[in-house]
């Protein structure tokens, strides 16, 4: 890919809607088949509906699988940094400061909730900025925390679950 082309997303995004609805401003498809074992998680496929996203589904060798692929915790927490890495160079654009030295992880641990007994995710995020003062690198993180669609996610549970028995 040609970096020339390459392009940040337009200041736009941080107007406010004032709908009524939700609007939607990208919209993809990832389907997952199970592969050798027909689990997902285990043996899976996973691809976008446009094709950039192929990849093999493993389970980490923390679950007894070989590691030799990605897992859903990766992909969540790769989505996760990116979105957040996005929101806090948005807010710097619009503040006329140019931000290339930001560093976002998140670290996504999969385990067992004592809520219900089931599983949980927890999600830590460790953001560097080392170019920006302490006080304001917090007032970026606290606003980008309210702009990343994941972190509103994380917060408020807006997952939209819909079987289809074909």
């Amino acid at each position: 890919m040609d970096d020339k082309n390459l392009n940040s997303p337009p200041l736009a995004l941080l107007d406010r809607y004032r709908g009524q609805d939700f609007l939607p401003l990208y919209t993809t498809t990832v389907t997952v088949s199970g592969g050798a074992t027909g689990h997902g998680r285990a043996s899976g496929v996973a691809r976008s509906d446009d094709g950039n996203l192929d990849l093999n589904l493993r389970l980490p060798t923390e679950f007894g699988g070989p590691g030799d692929g990605t897992n859903p915790e990766q992909l969540f927490a790769a989505g996760f940094a990116a979105c957040f890495h996005g929101a806090l160079n948005l807010l710097a654009k619009r503040d006329g400061m140019r931000l290339d030295d930001i560093v976002v992880a998140a670290q996504v641990s999969f385990g067992r909730d004592p809520m219900d007994g089931g599983y949980a995710l927890v999600i830590d995020l460790r953001v560097r900025m080392p170019s920006v003062e302490r006080r304001v690198a917090e007032e970026f993180v606290r606003n980008a925390e309210r702009l990343c669609p994941y972190a509103k996610m994380a917060r408020q549970g807006t997952v939209n679950i819909v079987a289809v028995i074909d």
